[in-house]
Order: structure tokens, then sequence, then C-alpha cells
């Protein structure tokens, strides 16, 4: 029945600088928009993958306390094919590291930022034999 993640949704604070960090930072690519019932904009789709996207909802106030053990989503995990390679290229459009290049304990290579908006992302280079590459 599910084929597939079709998209995650986040709402942000400021949507210029979101859309300049997945786009611009990132290099995903502004996909569409869709206006709400006024015709004012709602929500802006970054495109991750093959019909896969970011929403991004305007509109976001309140950030919620930073908890350790918070219920909910933990981080969003792009593949990439050098995880070297994009923490220098996030280093050099300014963005700091939450967690330098290393070897995580599932034996893949990794690194981590953070969004505009405080929202944890990994960027993950699967090991040849890592569980991620297998057809289940």
């Amino acid at each position: 029945m599910i084929t597939g993640l079709a998209h995650i949704a986040l709402t942000v604070e400021n949507m210029d600088k979101s859309l300049s960090f997945y786009c611009d930072t990132l290099g995903l690519t502004h996909a569409f928009q869709v206006s709400d019932d006024n015709g004012e904009p709602w929500i802006e789709y970054v495109q991750a993958g093959p019909q896969q996207f970011i929403e991004l909802f305007y509109g976001g106030k309140n950030k919620g306390p930073s908890l350790d053990q918070k219920i909910g989503v933990h981080h969003l995990c792009f593949r990439v094919d050098n995880v070297h390679r994009i923490a220098e290229h996030l280093t050099s459009q300014g963005i700091q590291l939450d967690v330098e290049p290393k070897r995580g304990k599932g034996g893949n290579d990794q690194c981590w930022v953070s969004d505009p908006d405080g929202n944890r992302i990994e960027f993950l280079k699967p090991d040849d034999d890592s569980p991620h590459l297998q057809l289940y």
C-alpha cells in the first residue's frame, strides 16, 4: 500500500531564511508553492529527490524548549555521496556544524547541522555494507 515517503513538513519562522538555507546553501530546488483559500502563500515545496519534498509552512511563531528526550520528530537525514565534501561546503557557506564528520555507531559516515529554526539535519554516507543500502 505505501510506495515511499512523500514529504516532511516543517513550520518555519522566516521563509526567506529557510528557502535560502534549503535551496541556496544545500542546493535543493524550490519546486512550487501552494496558496491558502485567500490566495496568500501557505506552503513552499523544496524538492529533496524524485517526488520527495520538504514542505515549509509559513507562520511559525513559537519555538518549543529543546529537550534531549523530546517526543516527536528527531531529525531529518539526507543521504550524500561524501560527508567531508558536504561539511566543507556547509562551513564555506557560514553554517556551523553541530557534529563534525565522523563514523557513526551504525558504521556510516555522518555530520550534523541545524536549519534556521533549529531542526536537526544529518548528512549520511552509507557504508557499502550498510543496512541502509539493502533492499528489504
